[in-house]
Parts: C-alpha cells; structure tokens; sequence
C-alpha cells in the first residue's frame, strides 16, 4: 500500500482472513494488518484514539452483529472516518449489494475468488490502486 498505516480488515470467515494474510504476505505488502470480525469490532477500533487510522478497510459484507453495509452507513455518516477508502471484498454477487455499496462510496467492490492466485491478483489490484492513489489522512 502507499503507506505504513495499518490496513484494515473486517471479516468474520478464518479462512478468509487467512488467505486475504497470505496473499499481503506472498505480494511483500508490509503494512500491519488489522484483522476484526464484525462491523461493530471495526467501529471500536476506528473510533479508539490510542489506533492509527488504516490506509484502506476491506470489508465484508456479510458478518454476524453488524454487517458491511450496517458499517458503511454509520462510516459515511461520521465526519472522521467518512474519509476512509473502503474496498468491499466479499462473495455477493447481488445486484441490491453492489448499488448500496456504491451509494454509500465504496472505492471498489471485488469478487472473493475460489482460486487463491485469483485471490492474489484481487489483493494485488487493490494494492496497485492504493499504490497510485492519493489517501486522504
């Protein structure tokens, strides 16, 4: 990523997590990855003063307690962390998913791929794209 903040990552699925992890690591993306496992476990961490705010939030949709989309409404409602550049990394293909993504500006809405080396192109374009990008502070 363009920076050494954080990336910050909120998914609930453990292998998921571990693929998105291994991916960074096998791309040599040495920002520190913040793994949380629901909207509420990211709104505590964004909103607790003692974390460096992350260069980019990738995130789920579908989590128990509060989901993506829960997330995004309250993100882009509170004037810190509207900001933010948040990827949606997640397996809904659903039309409904897309439109309340981009109506809630998400900076891209990517597809987990089955395939791990899909995978890695996936992390590897969001890394391309935050590389080339300006990242609001």
């Amino acid at each position: 990523m363009k920076n050494n903040r954080p990336i910050l990552l909120v998914e609930d699925d453990k292998i998921d997590a571990m693929t998105v992890m291994r991916a960074l690591k096998d791309l040599k993306i040495t920002n520190t990855l913040v793994h949380v496992y629901n909207g509420l476990e990211a709104l505590d961490h964004l909103k607790n003063l003692n974390y460096e705010k992350p260069c980019i939030i990738l995130l789920d949709l579908n989590m128990p307690k509060m989901n993506g989309i829960e997330l995004l409404k309250v993100l882009k409602n509170d004037a810190l962390l509207k900001k933010l550049p948040v990827v949606v990394l997640t397996t809904s293909n659903a039309e409904k998913d897309k439109t309340e993504s981009f109506n809630l500006s998400v900076a891209g809405y990517m597809l987990k791929p089955v395939d791990y080396k899909q995978f890695v192109d996936v992390i590897k374009d969001i890394n391309f794209y935050w590389t080339i990008s300006e990242i609001p502070d």
